[in-house]
């Protein structure tokens, strides 16, 4: 059974930086796209970052040039460094990954989450 699992939260003051990961298990035949999403309080979820197999990545215009993601495909692991935090970066961070199990279909996992809190 695939799982993911996201740390790397916590509490940072602003103009801090934090690294969450995202680390897949199971038996995954293929990874294809790996995201990162955060939900504040009273707010829909969002989407933060993506990055697909071939490298390619996406940011919200909220986070690009402070926020990178990258990949580790030997260790089915996402990075989403976070630099320059602000207050209204606090948030639970889910990472979601859309993959194919083997012998599986391709669909969406979710991880259980991850609290970052911006706060002085």
């Amino acid at each position: 059974q695939v799982q993911l699992v996201e740390s790397g939260g916590g509490l940072v003051q602003p103009g801090g930086s934090l690294r969450l990961s995202c680390a897949a298990s199971g038996h995954i035949f293929s990874i294809y796209v790996t995201a990162w999403y955060r939900q504040a309080p009273g707010k829909q979820r969002e989407l933060v970052a993506a990055i697909n197999s071939g490298g390619t990545t996406e940011y919200a215009d909220s986070v690009t040039a402070r926020f990178t993601i990258s990949r580790d495909n030997a260790k089915n692991t996402v990075y989403l460094q976070m630099n320059s935090l602000k207050p209204e970066d606090t948030a639970v961070y889910y990472c979601k990954a859309d993959l194919r199990e083997v012998g599986g279909t391709r669909r969406n996992y979710w991880g259980q989450g991850t609290q970052v809190t911006v706060s002085s």
